[in-house]
């Protein structure tokens, strides 16, 4: 927390500067991709201006996520205001803010849905701040995660259908096309313009996975170009997604770091792709998925940090923040997510009962409530759970290949063909059973990728780090430490050369322990 008129002291941390932790792999590149280059006094000025009957900040609580800088303002009149800069990462810039406002405005023109007021706005980051922004008024009331520890079965059950009520909204709207909304004046290629109602459009769809923003994962388009919306039909989504796998793939004349063998050469990735490709096509050709792909606009993000409820009646839903991202998708792109506070996961039967049963059970009571919810109230969302796991697991990961390992892919196309005439899907499959010998090599590959992920799984739970190797700044130096001896420990039944391969965080002797 820091305290003044808006400009830090000499002494104080550098606003532009990504500061709340570190990682244990690419922490550079990591944390410079998180750095703005902005004028921190300009933008306290504009939130003054903002700010009527406020004369100074009194104090400021700097915040940073995945993808954005954010700043809690609260002035000298106790009013709070919060600003939010997108990293070069967020998304596609220009895009990125302007498809969130326009959404949120949108949002507010056509449901109740509550939503903090946007005060101001920048979608040029040549603007005196030196960055987009967004400016809003704080959301009111309190986090639900904060909330929901505390709350009784009852008000969690009211709470889960006050917030699939707020679902309900978001999915009655109707669009013809899949994509982002955007205001209509924004400048970008009219034929990429879909006109929507007065003063909106829906143009290119802004999520990550189709722009040259995840780091780390570059895109090469000698093979194909570019397909980022909008898309007029499930056909072109469909190639959108193929696009984006192929996308990923190297080229033979470019140069990267080895994979472990399990992660597959780069002739079978394009080889599941092109396979792919025609079973994508004639997935889309059945009436059911088509049923299931109805154009639908949800929140990117629906967890318990990003709704806030009354503190004095927890039921009662008084902010959703965070629609950095919302676009408009087939309905079966969101088939498998369950919000959090609606998640269940079962108590193994061998588990003795504990003092946690109680919580499971209200969990699972919350995850039935939801359910019923859906069913009733949001159709072309459930629709999507009828459709058998295995369809929407290859709409989930044809695009992710070369980021998970070709076993993956290939496994889901093999249950899929398996099951294929079962599922009562149109002959023939486009992809062929293997032979057994495949089938051997398959396994082995795919045996050594799930012990590689559940080697992940093992060191990020014994470091207490996010699945990326993340570590807040106070517990870095003994991160550092504990991620050396798990290291060593590894060393004692594995050679160094193999080990280095599976591990899933840099060599421990390149990570700095200082807490920069």
């Amino acid at each position: 927390m820091s305290r003044g008129v808006g400009i830090p002291s000499k002494e104080a941390p550098d606003p532009r500067i990504y500061s709340s932790g570190r990682w244990l792999r690419r922490d550079k590149l990591e944390r410079e991709s998180r750095f703005i280059e902005f004028s921190f006094a300009a933008l306290c000025k504009r939130v003054l201006e903002l700010c009527p009957g406020a004369v100074s900040i009194a104090s400021y609580e700097k915040k940073e996520g995945g993808y954005n800088k954010v700043f809690i303002f609260t002035m000298n009149n106790a009013s709070r205001v919060v600003a939010r800069l997108p990293t070069s990462i967020a998304g596609p810039s220009r895009l990125t803010t302007n498809s969130e406002v326009a959404t949120v405005k949108y949002l507010q023109s056509k449901t109740r849905i509550p939503i903090p007021k946007i005060l101001d706005w920048s979608d040029d980051s040549t603007n005196i701040i030196g960055s987009e922004y967004i400016i809003m008024e704080h959301a009111t009331g309190v986090q639900l995660h904060q909330m929901w520890p505390a709350m009784s079965l009852e008000q969690q059950v009211a709470c889960t259908g006050a917030i699939v009520r707020n679902m309900q909204q978001m999915t009655a709207l109707d669009f013809h096309v899949y994509g982002s909304l955007y205001f209509d004046d924004i400048d970008i290629d009219p034929a990429l313009k879909h006109s929507l109602t007065p003063g909106y459009a829906i143009g290119p769809h802004c999520g990550h996975r189709y722009w040259d923003c995840e780091l780390g994962e570059p895109k090469y388009y000698s093979s194909v170009k570019p397909n980022r919306g909008p898309w007029l039909d499930l056909a072109a989504y469909r190639s959108a997604l193929i696009d984006i796998g192929v996308s990923r793939i190297p080229p033979p004349n470019v140069f990267v770091n080895e994979k472990p063998f399990y992660h597959g050469a780069n002739a079978e990735h394009v080889r599941l792709m092109n396979f792919s490709r025609d079973v994508g096509s004639k997935l889309i050709e059945d009436s059911r998925i088509q049923t299931a792909a109805a154009p639908i606009l949800l929140h990117p993000d629906l967890h318990k940090r990003n709704i806030y409820v009354s503190d004095q009646d927890p039921t009662t839903i008084t902010s959703i923040i965070d629609w950095q991202s919302s676009s408009i998708n087939p309905a079966f792109m969101h088939a498998n997510e369950i919000p959090d506070f609606a998640a269940h996961i079962p108590i193994p039967d061998n588990q003795l009962p504990s003092e946690n049963l109680p919580a499971d059970e209200n969990a699972k009571l919350c995850n039935h409530a939801f359910i019923s919810g859906v069913r009733l109230l949001v159709p072309k969302l459930y629709a999507t759970w009828e459709l058998d796991v295995d369809i929407t697991r290859f709409f989930e990961y044809c695009h992710r290949t070369y980021r998970d390992g070709a076993g993956i892919l290939r496994q889901v196309l093999m249950d899929l063909a398996n099951r294929w005439t079962e599922l009562a899907l149109a002959n023939p499959c486009p992809y062929p059973l293997p032979t057994s010998e495949q089938w051997l090599a398959h396994r082995g590959e795919y045996q050594a990728l799930e012990n590689a992920q559940e080697l992940k799984r093992f060191v990020t739970s014994r470091l207490n780090t996010a699945s990326d190797g993340w570590v807040p700044t106070d517990a870095w130096q003994e991160t550092v430490e504990n991620h050396q001896q798990l290291y060593e420990e590894f060393l004692q039944t594995m050679c160094e050369e193999d080990l280095r391969k599976v591990w899933p965080f840099d060599e421990p002797g390149s990570i700095s322990r200082k807490s920069e």
